[in-house]
Formats: structure tokens, sequence, C-alpha cells
């Protein structure tokens, strides 16, 4: 028993979430961590340490992923996490990571090699550059015709007031913010932010402006602003 141990191979967890409120609850990480544990313990593998992060999957100087890789090195263990986008957000980060002999599993690809890890790495950072790039385009163009993003302040009609063109701009920018912020929902509900109170708070941390352009989102505002831009 005890050589089959010692020939069992090492693994080391790592879990992120995005907010204070998910690692204080425990939301988030728990899920993550029952992942990883059933995967390692499928794998016959034997899991040696556990680090997790509250931080964005962008910041490659987080502690517990540095830890982590730290441990990895030191042991020549297999980075396990519930998904790769727990790592890191970054293609070029994996690459450089299994570059330097990093062996990295995520619990949602159990079959996918380095090859496979670094291509889907790849098209989940280029989706998002997309989609970041769709959303500048649109912007500009709305721009580019006039529109008065965030609301009509300081608007004034050339011809005159007009009450219903101004009610009209009012609605449409209000149905343009809208859809900006389901991206940003959509983006934070992959990384398992949940419920209008944290999806409010983790827009205000990242400065993401309200639909009027001033103070702060509430659960209030997120499901006004939601439900408007479903159609």
């Amino acid at each position: 028993m005890r050589a089959q141990h010692s020939a069992s191979r090492l693994a080391v967890g790592l879990y992120r979430v995005s907010t204070a409120e998910q690692g204080q609850s425990g939301l988030g990480l728990e899920a993550q961590q029952a992942s990883v544990r059933a995967f390692v313990v499928g794998q016959g593998w034997t899991l040696v340490a556990e680090f997790s992060d509250i931080a964005s999957g962008k910041d490659d100087r987080r502690p517990g992923f540095q830890a982590a890789l730290a441990r990895c090195r030191q042991l020549g263990a297999v980075l396990v996490a519930a998904r790769l986008d727990r790592i890191t957000r970054r293609a070029h980060t994996l690459s450089q990571l299994l570059e330097d002999g990093t062996a990295i599993r995520a619990a949602d690809m159990p079959g996918a090699d380095e090859l496979m890890l670094r291509i889907y790495a790849a098209m989940a950072q280029k989706e998002r550059e997309l989609i970041s790039e769709r959303t500048r385009a649109a912007l500009a163009a709305a721009k580019a015709r006039g529109r008065v993003l965030g609301g009509d302040r300081g608007y004034r009609p050339a011809n005159g007031p007009d009450s219903g063109a101004a009610a009209h701009a009012r609605r449409e920018a209000a149905d343009q913010a809208a859809n900006r912020l389901v991206l940003e929902v959509e983006h934070l509900r992959a990384e398992g932010v949940m419920g209008r109170a944290a999806l409010a708070r983790a827009l205000n941390e990242q400065g993401v402006p309200t639909p009027q352009g001033t103070g702060a989102w509430t659960h209030t505002t997120i499901a006004r602003v939601v439900a408007r831009a479903i159609p």
C-alpha cells in the first residue's frame, strides 16, 4: 500500500471567484472544490494542497495562483481547476505555463491534452476580444449617429424642443444601456456571480456606469435594466 501511494501522481487544487461576497459566503468556491476533488479521485491521484483567490482571472499576480504554481514546481504536481478560466483568462499565460513544464488539467475537460487546452484558451480569449470589439463598434456607431449615450442630459434639438423625439431618444439610450449591461452580466455570471445584489456589487467594483451615468448599481437597478433588455 505504501509503494502504491508513493507512485500516485500528486495534484494541487486551485479555485477562484471574482468578488469578496462570494469568497466570504463560500459561493462558487465550494462547488469548484467538489469538482476538483472528484476529478482527482477519479484519476487515482493524491490531492496534496489547495489554494484559492478572490480576484479577476486576468490578474496573474494572485497570491493563491502563485502559491499553487510554487507547490507544483516543488512536488512535480499537476495543477487542477474546475474550469480552465479559474486558472487564468490569458491564453499567453497558459501557454507559458505549459512551456515551463507545468502540468495542467481542468475537471470539466477530463480528456483534454495540452494542445486542446491551448486551443480552448485561445478561442475563449478571442471570443472575449470580439465581444469587446463589437461593443465598442456599436457605441461608436451610435455616437456617430448623434446618439447621446447614458441619457440626454444637455441635449438640445436644433429645431427647438420636441418632447416626442426626446422621449424616443431616451428610450433608445436606455435600451442601448440595458443591452450593454447584458454583456457585463453574462461575463459576471460566467465567473459565478449570481444574484442581483452580487451583480450590482461587482458592477460597482468594476466601475461600470449606471444608465444615468451617476449613482451606484443596486439590485433594483439590475432588475429594471435586465428586464428592459429582454425582448
